[in-house]
């Protein structure tokens, strides 16, 4: 086992990643190096789509498998390596199925066909242990003998992006917003990794189409969640519990929730949203159901305690699982994607078993006073008031606006996003997306030109949303988008966040603020290149970064 693709890897003094019999994580080293090999057939079957692609086919199995694999191997998505070892089977049959297709489209062509190499010839061992062996030779680290950590840290950017990339066209996906280019963006993405790229130029590259595609993936993920659940509008969202009983729906999968909700109507059953499905409450059509309740909780990392403290069952419908405790771990279940050995997993959206298990269950025995947070700032809310909001930058009243947005998690280092959103200047304008409001969305942050200080525009995959209406405000201000008085402030924690940090790159945006601290795979020599061509910074402390932007705005 060795993987260092999320924040939480291990660090020592001999170097970073989890190389033991468990990760930090909680992913033993058996499904870890299932993992590997799944990812390694990923790259071969990508070898064959590209192909088949030049010969005017296209394979939509094949596409949704991919999507879906590639989301089991995130970050705190599956542990269960029973999945894994029918997924390495059937990636090996959708392989042959797709080399077949694609020597009959080149006979029937006229052309000759490839003889390819690499992945595209890998044959999963039928014995666990042989399979495990075979793990070995396939990882990550393939080749970091021969290549160096440059190349193999850039390598390591794609295939994580990748994965996000991958997760969020998962959920447009399953919602039935599904476009060819992005099957064939990721097939290219794995044809490519299958070369073992040597070229750090032509890796970054990669990378940087790689984050033009997400862009596009997540343009398609925000037309199937408001297709499917109306145009996000601002909404106060309760927080606090009312008596009887209740599921608690943690994840991002908006899919999932709706079928919960659909499956407790007319039931007495409440419904409460936790860690980053509480955007889930800005759609139109997810709030129309009474007995969605409210958000209970916060951020993922949390889990322990709040699941442990929730009189009902929960349901896990993406990342991020952490290793359920005793108190909870019978009334836990997981959908889609996400796995844990012994937790039951619900197949074919049929959630009466978390019905049944939430009428067993004692539910909330009092209704607690009321408290909320207001969610539902998507790109149509601001772009609502865009007008407000430029004569206020053009009056001096809103000076600056700070995006802090990201994952967030248990590393030490992530108060200071709380310490940088308290910071603010009263005349700027926070706005916010991924679980990392939870760091600061309780503060009262008040008002300026009659409109919120804080402004929560949703998930992270709404970084689209943020990106729209940073096009609009430079559109109005007739400036690029690095002109406007305008901070990233970037927390990433995993995949997702890796995926969206790749789109900021690929379009161009400057000086964002990244940490707490930065991937492991980045060397020294990729993060000086990030900096020196993409003005990337690491964050210091709160106020000097704040400083140093108002710094830029004013120079």
């Amino acid at each position: 086992m060795f993987c260092f693709q999320c924040e939480q890897t291990l660090r020592t003094d001999a170097g970073a990643g989890c190389a033991s019999v468990k990760g930090v994580c909680g992913k033993d080293e058996v499904t870890a190096d299932l993992q590997d090999v799944l990812i390694h057939q990923l790259k071969g079957i990508g070898q064959y789509r590209v192909r088949l692609a030049t010969l005017g086919e296209v394979d939509a199995r094949a596409d949704h498998f991919i999507r879906y694999a590639l989301f089991t191997t995130l970050t705190n998505v599956n542990f269960n390596r029973a999945r894994f070892v029918p997924m390495i089977a059937e990636a090996a049959r959708i392989r042959d199925r797709l080399q077949h297709a694609y020597q009959a489209a080149a006979l029937s062509a006229g052309v000759e066909a490839e003889v390819l190499q690499g992945p595209a010839t890998f044959i999963p061992a039928v014995d666990l242990a042989e399979l495990l062996a075979q793990a070995q030779t396939i990882g990550v680290l393939a080749g970091a003998d021969e290549v160096g950590a440059d190349v193999i840290g850039l390598r390591a950017l794609i295939l994580y992006g990748l994965k996000g990339v991958a997760a969020y066209a998962h959920h447009a996906d399953v919602l039935g917003e599904t476009r060819p280019v992005i099957g064939l963006g990721i097939a290219h993405a794995l044809d490519f990794l299958a070369s073992d790229p040597v070229d750090l130029e032509a890796l970054l590259n990669e990378a940087l189409a790689l984050g033009t595609l997400n862009f596009t993936v997540m343009e398609a993920l925000d037309a199937a969640n408001t297709g499917s659940y109306g145009t996000p509008s601002p909404i106060e969202v309760r927080t606090t519990a009312i008596a009887g009983k209740a599921i608690l729906v943690s994840g991002h999968d908006l899919r999932d929730l709706a079928a919960i909700l659909e499956a407790t109507k007319n039931t007495g059953i409440n419904v409460y949203t936790h860690g980053e499905m509480l955007p889930a409450h800005g759609y139109p059509l997810l709030r129309a159901y009474p007995h969605l309740a409210g958000n209970y909780g916060g951020a993922w990392q949390n889990q322990h305690q709040e699941f442990a403290a929730f009189p009902g069952p929960i349901v896990m419908t993406s990342n991020c699982l952490i290793e359920p405790q005793p108190l909870y771990r019978n009334r836990i279940f997981t959908a889609g994607p996400v796995g844990w050995p012994g937790l039951r997993h619900i197949e074919d959206d049929n959630f009466g078993v978390v019905v049944q298990a939430a009428r067993a269950l004692p539910g909330f025995a009092s209704t607690e006073p009321e408290r909320t947070l207001t969610v539902g700032f998507g790109r149509d809310a601001v772009l609502g008031v865009a007008e407000r909001v430029i004569d206020a930058v053009k009056s001096g009243v809103l000076s600056h606006f700070f995006l802090i947005g990201g994952c967030d998690g248990a590393a030490p280092g992530r108060n200071y996003y709380t310490e940088f959103a308290e910071a603010v200047p009263e005349d700027s304008m926070v706005l916010t997306l991924g679980c990392g409001k939870y760091r600061f969305n309780t503060h009262e942050f008040g008002t300026i030109a009659g409109l919120p200080r804080l402004l929560d525009m949703g998930q992270c995959n709404d970084a689209y949303s943020a990106l729209v209406v940073a096009k609009a405000l430079a559109g109005a201000f007739d400036c690029d988008v690095n002109d406007l008085p305008l901070t990233l402030v970037v927390s990433w924690f995993e995949q997702k966040a890796a995926a969206v940090f790749l789109t900021l790159l690929a379009l161009g945006v400057r000086n964002v603020r990244l940490g707490p601290s930065l991937p492991a795979f980045l060397t020294p020599a990729l993060l000086d290149i990030l900096v020196s061509r993409f003005g990337i910074q690491p964050i210091t402390t709160a106020q000097a970064d704040i400083d140093a932007a108002l710094h830029r705005q004013a120079a």
